[in-house]
């Protein structure tokens, strides 16, 4: 089969790749769309990933085999070949300190699990706690480039929940990127005045029409926040890029006893804000990495009902021949999603 390969350097090409097969309790898809991530380019530069390495985690598939005493779905159907399914890459094991403490993207086993290979290829195992906890049939009324967002989707959910918003809160959200404006429309859904941030007019533009109270480029934005927030500044802000360079912008526009969330890691190895001026204002710092099964399924019930628009998020659709181009689109901010096909 054919898949694209990374081997470092930067480089991604067409390779054949072995295929596949589905073990006990576990299932292979047919390749029928992956979602291209920042994550995925951000491997492209890291030194860590094992190579060769197949990316891609935004997974809708057609199941070609389904293994032995195979098990029900997370969405509770028992999968029969010609299922189209959406599979998240990684699940926690549900027992260890951090599941029981509500923090199961740092489990052992959530770190280690994943596709096989990823989803930038014609063929991915799902393994066995993946299509137990981890894998929904697709409704007929749901498109595949709709259900490919299930696994970013509930990323946000997750951040969502964790910053703990209230109806009646401002946010300003940072980036307007894909997750940028699923963030949006998540903060408005929970009752929030949200304002999005970013420099680029269309997605401002589009930020507005998904349900932002205001969007503005960063130097109005901040005079757009506290207008929403009578004076007081944005109760949370919330960072989908820029690394830590977008610290000090986040803290001048963040109310005193506000939340700074980042949701994304990026460049950066100190804050560049006085660890003073965080205790006086009593500001409070969080993240979030990846998601949980119950993300996932609050995700997927999101997206079968319509309650995310996702559509217009998706601006490149592209084949996997081509992934390359699509990683080079998102760099220059000329996509917002790209979208990859067999």
């Amino acid at each position: 089969m054919k898949a694209v390969v990374f081997r470092g350097g930067d480089a991604l090409g067409v390779e054949d790749w072995p295929r596949p097969r589905a073990g006990a309790g576990e299932l292979l898809l047919r390749l029928r769309g992956c979602g291209l991530c920042g994550s995925d380019i951000a491997k492209l530069v890291d030194a860590a990933p094992t190579r060769p390495a197949v990316f891609g985690h935004e997974l809708v598939g057609e199941v070609v085999e389904v293994g032995d005493a195979i098990g029900p779905l997370a969405s509770g159907e028992t999968p029969v070949v010609g299922d189209r399914v959406v599979a998240a890459h990684h699940v926690p094991c549900g027992a260890c300190h951090y599941c029981r403490r509500g923090s199961p993207s740092m489990c052992r086993v959530f770190k280690a699990s994943n596709l096989d290979p990823g989803g930038f290829a014609e063929m991915i195992r799902v393994p066995a706690a993946n299509v137990r906890h981890a894998t929904f049939r697709i409704p007929p009324a749901v498109s595949d480039e709709a259900a490919s967002f299930v696994e970013p989707l509930a990323c946000c959910v997750r951040a969502v929940r964790r910053s703990r918003v209230e109806r009646g809160d401002t946010v300003a959200v940072v980036g307007l990127g894909s997750v940028g404006n699923l963030f949006v429309q998540l903060y408005a859904r929970a009752g929030a005045a949200v304002v999005g941030v970013d420099p680029i007019a269309e997605r401002l533009g589009l930020a507005r029409r998904l349900g932002a109270a205001d969007a503005a480029g960063p130097d109005a934005a901040a005079a757009a926040v506290r207008a929403h927030a009578d004076g007081r500044g944005a109760d949370h802000v919330l960072v989908t890029g820029g690394g830590a360079a977008v610290l000090p912008w986040a803290m001048s526009v963040v109310r005193d006893g506000g939340t700074l969330h980042f949701f994304a890691g990026g460049a950066g190895d100190g804050l560049p804000v006085p660890l003073q001026s965080i205790y006086h204002r009593e500001i409070t710092l969080t993240t979030t990495y990846s998601s949980s099964p119950a993300d996932l399924a609050e995700s997927f019930r999101l997206i079968t009902r319509g309650d995310v628009t996702v559509e217009p998020l998706i601006t490149h659709r592209l084949p996997l021949a081509e992934l390359a181009a699509g990683v080079e689109l998102m760099r220059r901010r000329q996509a917002l999603k790209v979208y990859v096909t067999p």
